[in-house]
């Protein structure tokens, strides 16, 4: 079996700088913002050391890295400019991830705020639909969400519906985050294969590129969001991981699991602190 794993690392000192660091905390795979995630300011490709950074991956076996899309992209919104921000940028972000090199580029469905679900998911598809060529490259991956607020997505079956609705849908790829599912009311902890099965059954294992490995502070069913450090116990600053290391450890070595790209986004204990490399060696069991 093929553990691939990493985290989210920053890109501000370029693709090499996030490549290093990913290095840095033993990880074999990586996930980044092409900028900030609240706003649209990019730095321009050509500055971003792309080739310095493909050169050392290649050099220390890091792959299949990861691209997450910026927080303000709601392509459920209500509002007529929003949304059209939220295609134009969505173009401009899978640009970019492709000039990066990634395959895959993670995006919250969105919140539909004032109206229904059956709007949120026909506005999503729509925008999708607009958005996607025959030429896109990497995969949308559409992110399994924790239900909190209007977001769409919280269910296997909503997802299946934002599908179904695509046109182009062998570009569309899943992200299952296990603070997400768990939170919307998915139980990981006893039945992880169970619910396997039920993905496969709804939407279909072929369409699972990339995990979101995260701890919840949350017990199941909450809808709340909130990410936990991996096993964390209540002397952590950041709380209780309520999901647990035993099942999170179970999840990544599962055969469902094998050569797919695993992201850690777990809490930074303060400004300077995070467990990275301490959850990475721990869940590959070193």
């Amino acid at each position: 079996m093929s553990i691939l794993i990493g985290s989210h690392v920053s890109i501000s000192k370029g693709l090499i700088g996030a490549a290093e660091t990913a290095h840095s905390y033993n990880a074999n795979t990586f996930m980044i913002y092409t900028g900030a995630p609240q706003n649209t300011r990019r730095k321009p490709l050509e500055d971003m050391k792309i080739e310095e950074g493909k050169e050392f991956m290649k050099e220390h076996d890091i792959r299949d890295i990861v691209v997450h899309a910026p927080y303000i992209i709601n392509l459920a919104s209500v509002k007529d400019d929003i949304y059209e921000l939220a295609q134009s940028f969505l173009k401009e972000e899978i640009r970019r991830t492709e000039v990066i090199g990634s395959n895959y580029i993670v995006v919250h469905p969105g919140s539909y705020t004032v109206k229904d679900t059956d709007y949120g998911i026909d506005k999503i598809a729509e925008g999708l639909n607009n958005v996607l060529t025959n030429d896109t490259k990497p995969y949308i991956c559409l992110e399994t969400m924790a239900g909190k607020g209007s977001e769409v997505g919280k269910t296997f079956e909503e997802l299946r519906r934002i599908i179904d609705k695509v046109e182009l849908k062998d570009k569309i790829g899943i992200c299952f985050d296990t603070c997400h599912t768990h939170d919307s009311g998915y139980d990981i902890i006893n039945n992880f294969d169970g619910i396997m099965e039920e993905f496969d059954n709804v939407i279909g294992l072929d369409r699972l590129k990339v995990f979101h490995i995260n701890g919840s502070l949350n017990i199941r069913g909450s809808r709340k969001d909130r990410h936990a450090n991996i096993g964390a116990d209540t002397t952590n600053k950041r709380g209780l991981d309520q999901i647990g290391f035993e099942s999170l450890y179970n999840i990544v070595h599962s055969d469902i699991c094998d050569n797919k790209p695993l992201i850690l986004e777990t809490p930074w204990i303060d400004k300077k602190t995070n467990l990275y490399k301490e959850e990475i060696a721990m869940l590959r069991g070193i």
